[in-house]
């Protein structure tokens, strides 16, 4: 059973960094595409990043890109989510989604195509 478990979460101040980092298994982890979304209170889930199986590919929310990386260990069965320059309007919870697929297109940012998903990580970004 694939199982995938967020970390990294916290309370921050504007402007400082965050890492969230996901953990699989039970899955042939380079198998799958790997995504980020997030759900703010009151507010639908949505898309923050995507990663194809090799890490060769990477795709952003125009809310967060130039500011959020997503990168991937296969060794580690590990995907991660770097955030700088946290802004109020990041305050959500962070969720990790695996979609079984080698192929890599804009299907990626959409929540239900994908296979499983973590519980989630609280970011709450506050003076």
């Amino acid at each position: 059973q694939v199982q995938l478990v967020e970390s990294g979460g916290g309370l921050v101040q504007p402007g400082v960094s965050l890492r969230l980092s996901c953990a699989a298994s039970g899955c042939t982890f380079n198998s799958y595409a790997m995504g980020w979304f997030r759900q703010a209170p009151g507010k639908e889930r949505e898309f923050v990043a995507a990663i194809n199986w090799s890490g060769g590919n990477t795709m952003y929310a125009d809310s967060v890109k130039g500011r959020f990386t997503i990168s991937r260990d296969n060794a580690k069965n590990t995907v991660t989510l770097r955030l700088n320059s946290l802004k109020p309007e990041d305050t959500a919870d962070y969720y990790c989604a695996a979609k079984g697929a080698t192929w890599f297109t804009s299907a990626l940012r959409s929540w239900y195509g994908y296979d499983y998903w973590g519980r989630g990580t609280q970011v709450t970004v506050s003076s």
